[in-house]
């Protein structure tokens, strides 16, 4: 198998978290160690749409409503953000699907038995190994590596950092956020790689539909960048957050994001640290229909909602620390449904109908908790200790002998927490690891509430069942191979609260 001609580096460079580190400065290079056949283009791609002088009427929902969607979409939950586009399904059939452990400080441990190709459930990576090795990897944010990243190249796709053996790995797939059906021929594709002595651009091998292949050279931050002479096209999504207060209005910030894991990670970051706290709406986050750099998008709500801004301009803000956001904001505490418009072509991009139950009972659940704090400080004072050695003494720490500690019952509001985070898989969840019966399940399912609630019912139903034994450690056991990461920590959360 070929090998990139450089010395690979020692993972022992980067810290767990490569974050935490200083960014090594912006000595950019062109690799031309592994050229793939592209031709390099120095022009940046122009903006395609220009913004309209004349202002189109306002349309009122009912006429927006003759836009409609297909319902699969907005029906339907989703663990991760996922593309769904005409051009870019079905790619990657062969590889093999595996779920990684998930460590601390937002890290991946995948360990791989033979040689093969496989594929990462959580992030969308793809390895291609020659025989059996372990591989831990983190999504990193490209924000802190903005000023390497210089025009006419764009980001495009998330930003890696991954560690192994690199004799074991012979090439990396990154997935990317852009849609290369309408100018596939006219898009260069390299990968950035940022080393200790400094950044380098370097040829990509292969491209699909939905990733870049590279042959690994050595090992540390990594992600795809662009350039194009035509339009870019991105997969979106809309990502929502409603501010936790005692007041009896509804406050929620909207943020329109490429589906790009780095950006999202760091909205996720941007909202745990503001002065406010928040909650993560569950929403079908994928806009149907691709959005464009330059183009011209307004919100839209009904019953009407104070907007700001009401109209936003979408920009690929993946090097931005601060991430735009729309507020939206009512008086009362009433459903309302939430539209997303193109103003060029007034087609509808994105929609949800927001009701009571996704955001009641969650009060206890704010961006900030005091578990994650305090949790925090163990694993600062554990730092130099391996991740697994420090999650395993902490678990020992919390499933105690004396039983106080692991008697302690769960909450509702805990249940629906949990079943906030649940995804599609929550029927097979039931049954495979609650014991729960098909009935259960049909009798919650003939309500045809809303699909939180029904989570929350299947979660209810265990506790009933189990009884005395209805504890966060009960859980915890039945639940810890569920490979949701969202899950673990709630379960991680619920444990170090008793």
């Amino acid at each position: 198998m070929s090998r990139g001609a450089g010395v690979a580096e020692s993972s022992d460079d980067h810290s767990a978290s490569s974050e935490e580190k200083d960014c090594p400065s912006p000595n950019l290079e062109t690799s031309k160690d592994s050229k793939s056949g592209e031709d390099s283009r120095s022009e940046s791609s122009s903006e395609s749409e220009s913004d309209n002088e004349t202002p189109k009427p306002e349309k009122t929902i009912e006429e927006w409503e003759g836009k409609e969607l297909p319902t699969d979409h907005f029906n339907s939950e989703f663990n991760e953000i996922q593309s769904h586009c005409e051009h870019c399904n079905a790619e990657n059939k062969h590889n093999e699907l595996v779920t990684p452990r998930l460590l601390s400080r937002g890290q991946f441990l995948l360990k791989v038995d033979t040689e093969g190709t496989y594929q990462c459930m959580e992030t969308g990576l793809i390895f291609e190994v020659n025989r059996k090795v372990d591989i831990k990897y983190c999504v990193l944010s490209w924000s802190k590596y903005a000023d390497l990243v210089v025009k006419p190249w764009v980001v495009g796709g998330p930003l890696f950092d991954v560690k192994c053996d690199p004799t074991c790995l012979t090439s990396i797939h990154f997935p990317h956020s852009l849609c290369l059906g309408h100018c596939d021929a006219n898009m260069m594709f390299k990968v950035l790689h940022v080393k200790s002595t400094g950044a380098s651009l370097e040829y990509t091998v292969d491209r699909s539909a939905t990733h870049v292949k590279w042959h690994v050279s050595s090992l540390s931050p990594v992600g795809p960048v662009i350039q194009s002479e035509e339009t870019v096209f991105h997969h979106g999504a809309v990502i929502l957050y409603k501010a936790i207060d005692h007041n009896p209005s509804l406050s929620f910030r909207v943020y329109i994001a490429t589906n790009n894991e780095s950006f999202i990670k760091d909205i996720s970051k941007s909202v745990k640290h503001s002065s406010k706290k928040f909650m993560k709406i569950d929403k079908p986050p994928v806009c149907q229909k691709l959005l464009q750099n330059g183009k011209k998008y307004r919100l839209i709500s009904e019953p009407e909602a104070e907007i700001t801004p009401e109209e936003i301009e979408f920009v690929d803000g993946s090097l931005l620390k601060l991430k735009s956001y729309s507020e939206v904001y009512l008086e009362q505490p009433v459903e309302f449904k939430l539209l997303l418009v193109e103003m060029d072509s007034e087609e509808i991009v994105w929609k949800a109908k927001l009701r009571e139950c996704d955001w009641v009972q969650h009060d206890q659940n704010p961006n900030i908790s005091k578990s994650s704090t305090s949790g925090n400080r163990r694993r600062k004072m554990s730092s130099s200790l391996p991740d697994e050695v420090v999650y395993d003494k902490r678990m020992k720490q919390i499933d105690t002998s004396d039983g106080v500690k692991t008697k302690t019952l769960l909450t509702d509001t805990q249940l629906i927490n949990l079943a906030e985070k649940l995804g599609k898989e929550w029927v097979k969840i039931a049954i495979a690891n609650l014991k729960l019966k098909i009935s259960d399940i049909d009798a919650i399912l003939e309500k045809k509430e809303d699909v939180t609630i029904n989570k929350f019912r299947m979660l209810k139903k265990w506790q009933e069942k189990e009884q005395s034994n209805a504890t966060a450690q009960n859980l915890w056991n039945c639940l810890k191979n569920v490979s949701s990461v969202e899950v673990q920590d709630v379960l991680k959360g619920f444990l170090q609260e008793t």
